[in-house]
């Protein structure tokens, strides 16, 4: 054991004294907006060309990392621990209007290598072939989970013989239930969170690796993402939901502890964007771009965020929120400032963007931190970026499409990354994979976020309990020469997060540790020790107990709030005294009340809905139950989880409010055409940024499900609608091709 701690020792050194960044660059904020062009053309350009369609801040560049033939029509990347990269390929979105063989087994993961070092992708293969648009990935160790669309199965993927190619395929997590969503409304993600739970952007569940095996773990509410989710440096998940035109949400407090988003959260301004291209192709029509340029007024599709985690880029970005814009080809930049463990995004920069594209067939959709330390975006390149079910006739988009002939741009695709200056990428080739686990360990004070997760993941894949007790001495680093070794780098906490959520991955965290964490100086660690000691308090531990009753007068905010948070677990009169002594003596931090009444309003409404389904039969309940799951999953991204819907500021809103409307409690039949074929239109005399799509590839019992659940709850009360009832009007509508509008409606009933 003697030797291994020399070898660590000298890793260490090496660690401390040879991976210091260069000094940090002053972020320009003097560069110009250019509109380009109010009308663009439409004409697929090389990688080449495109590149130099871009406006970026001074400084920085886009680099070609792989392009088609190589890749197709990228949606998502994720490295290995040897730094290999994996490409979910869509290759069946969109190819015409009306969306032909989108669920054709044609799609692929591929395995890109850079095998001579020089930044770019010179060696691919298939990994996967025959898929159904895969959406998620996730890299273990030498395996791979993969999700297909439409189901809720996970399976990973292994090359047992190193040609490129998987040739071991296995279940690991199982459910047989097809998802009859759209595939934009479908889960994405699947990230392996400093918590050691793997997220996903929607649906009430998060997922646990557990002996070669995932397992499922419920959550309170949907967080209400969409496509994509990221986290920071501390565990803290942002999500997005572009059909609900919001570029973040549910980003305030982990969604095991119930959703939470504010009104301001971020400002009407935020949600501005500013292109430098006519975007005549926003499926909401004139009324999302400016009449002077034709440019996009406000987010509409933003989806596949990151928070950057990297060290090859100038410090100010660290911790910075980006999100793509595929609509409005442009990529946010936003400020993540903390007010009190209150978070708030501001643009950093005045109506102009990171990143803008006068290409019209710039299609960023994912983004994410490399193991070089530097930014990555996944450029789709596809004409069509509106799925089918939005551009049916009698769309706005629909004729812009085929006007510009954007449906004929498909089997192309870009990975960029960007880089400064002043900075050059790390080249240092990834070896996690190969590395000792005392190598790992010395990785999890790493100044790039990308080597500390893949490390803390590969310890806990591995089981890797002999590096035990050198984790336990980073973490207590005044008793040990190891912590005080590591308290010589700036990044020190960090290193001792990680180390306190490997020993909880590990199954090894103890009182002793978690005592020294409660009182280490730096308030994130503190945070991390209250956070993980959940598992004693759910035990009832009175030591653990009592040492979180001294925190109650930290000085940081987000420790406060952690706390609160982590004492809703004690199911008693004292846990119950103790959050709202918290909240009584902390008037100037809000989040420990706002946070408190939330999780209240939500226990109340699952009450009473508990309440009303009593009275009904087995089979009604069983249908409203159904209805909420789907609300909430669907519906409530646009209509608000309450039904009242979700404000844009000033008087807009994405979608009509349901709660207490008269056509909601109104007549079956129209309320079911409207859900088969969709409605386009105003409503009301008010004109809504989007349509309401056509959700009839659904089976009857869903579409009743869900509006007998909207007729039901939000104020509303009406009579249940019954499959059999959908299953008419279907037989009646089945040759329609277009959306409802009122006034067909009411053509249609005289």
């Amino acid at each position: 054991m003697r030797n291994k701690y020399r070898c660590f020792s000298a890793a260490l050194f090496f660690l401390f004294f040879t991976c210091k960044g260069p000094e940090s660059v002053t972020t320009n904020n003097s560069f110009t907006r250019t509109v380009i062009d109010k009308d663009p053309p439409a004409l697929p350009l090389t990688p080449e060309e495109s590149m130099k369609k871009v406006q970026l801040l001074p400084g920085y560049s886009l680099e070609l990392v792989a392009s088609e033939p190589m890749v197709q029509e990228p949606v998502a990347i994720a490295w290995d621990g040897n730094g290999r990269l994996f490409v979910a390929e869509m290759n069946t979105y969109m190819l015409d209007v009306y969306g032909t063989d989108k669920y054709k087994p044609v799609s692929r993961v591929k395995l890109l290598e850079d095998t001579n070092h020089d930044g770019k992708m010179d060696k691919a293969t298939v990994f996967i072939d025959n898929l159904v648009l895969p959406r998620m990935i996730l890299p273990l160790d030498d395996r791979l989970l993969v999700n297909e669309t439409n189901t809720n199965h996970l399976w990973s993927y292994r090359d047992t013989d190193n040609d490129g190619i998987a040739d071991e395929k296995k279940r690991v997590y199982e459910n047989n239930l097809v998802d009859t969503r759209n595939l934009e409304h479908q889960k994405s993600g699947l990230i392996w969170n400093l918590d050691n739970y793997l997220y996903v952007s929607r649906d009430p569940i998060r997922f646990r690796y557990k002996n070669g095996l995932i397992e499922a773990d419920s959550l309170v509410e949907d967080p209400g993402g969409q496509w994509g989710v990221a986290h920071d440096n501390y565990g803290r998940l942002f999500f997005s939901a572009g059909g609900a035109e919001r570029p973040a949400v549910s980003f305030q407090q982990n969604p095991a502890y119930g959703r939470l988003d504010f009104k301001d959260q971020y400002n009407e301004a935020f949600l501005a964007t500013y292109p430098i291209i006519g975007t005549l192709d926003a499926q909401g029509g004139r009324k999302r771009m400016r009449p002077e340029d034709n440019t996009l007024n406000h987010f509409t599709s933003s989806g596949g965020q990151t928070i950057f985690r990297g060290d090859r880029l100038p410090a100010g970005l660290q911790g910075d929120f980006f999100t793509p814009e595929p609509v409005g080809r442009l990529i946010r930049r936003a400020k993540v400032i903390n007010q009190q463990g209150k978070l708030t995004l501001q643009n950093a920069y005045e109506q102009k963007e990171f990143l803008a594209s006068s290409d019209m067939n710039f299609r960023p959709v994912n983004m994410a931190t490399g193991p070089d330390g530097c930014l990555y975006v996944v450029d789709m390149y596809h004409g069509i970026i509106q799925e089918s079910e939005w551009t049916k006739e009698g769309s706005y988009i629909r004729p812009q499409i085929l006007a510009r002939g954007l449906d004929k741009n498909k089997g192309r695709g870009r990975i960029y990354r960007i880089v400064h200056e002043a900075y050059k990428p790390d080249t240092t080739k990834p070896n996690l994979l190969n590395e000792p686990a005392e190598k790992l360990v010395s990785y999890l004070n790493h100044p790039n976020g990308w080597w500390r997760d893949n490390a803390q993941k590969l310890l806990i894949i591995r089981n890797e309990q002999t590096v035990v007790p050198a984790l336990k001495a980073l973490v207590t680093e005044k008793a040990s020469w190891l912590g005080k070794l590591f308290a010589k780098d700036k990044n020190n906490h960090l290193g001792k997060i990680h180390a306190l959520w490997t020993l909880e991955g590990l199954e090894a965290i103890d009182q002793k540790t978690l005592l020294a964490a409660f009182k280490d100086e730096h308030p994130q660690v503190r945070k991390t020790a209250v956070w993980i000691s959940e598992k004693f308090v759910k035990q009832n531990n009175a030591e653990i107990i009592a040492q979180l009753s001294q925190l109650m007068n930290d000085p940081d905010a987000e420790v406060k709030i952690q706390l609160a948070l982590t004492l809703r677990q004690l199911k008693n009169e004292q846990g119950r005294k103790m959050v709202q002594n918290l909240i009584a003596q902390n008037p100037n931090v809000p989040m420990l009340a706002e946070s408190e009444k939330s999780r209240l309003k939500t226990e109340e409404t699952l009450a009473r809905r508990k309440e009303e389904n009593r009275k009904l039969s087995p089979t009604n309940r069983a249908l409203l139950t159904k209805g909420a799951v789907i609300f909430q999953q669907v519906c409530a991204a646009c209509h608000g989880q309450d039904g009242k819907g979700i404000a844009l500021g000033s008087n807009d809103m994405v979608a009509p409010p349901l709660s207490r409307s008269k056509r909601v409690n109104g007549e079956k039949a129209n309320l079911i055409r409207i859900l088969l074929h969709g409605l386009s239109g105003p409503v009301e005399g008010k004109t809504y940024p989007d349509v309401m799509p056509a959700m009839g590839h659904n089976d009857d019992e869903w579409i009743a499900a869900v509006l007998s659940y909207v007729r039901n709850d939000m104020y509303n009360k009406a009579p249940l609608i019954q499959p059999e009832e959908v299953k008419v009007i279907r037989s009646q509508t089945v040759s329609r091709q277009k959306y409802w509008t009122l006034d067909d409606l009411e053509a249609s009933a005289k």
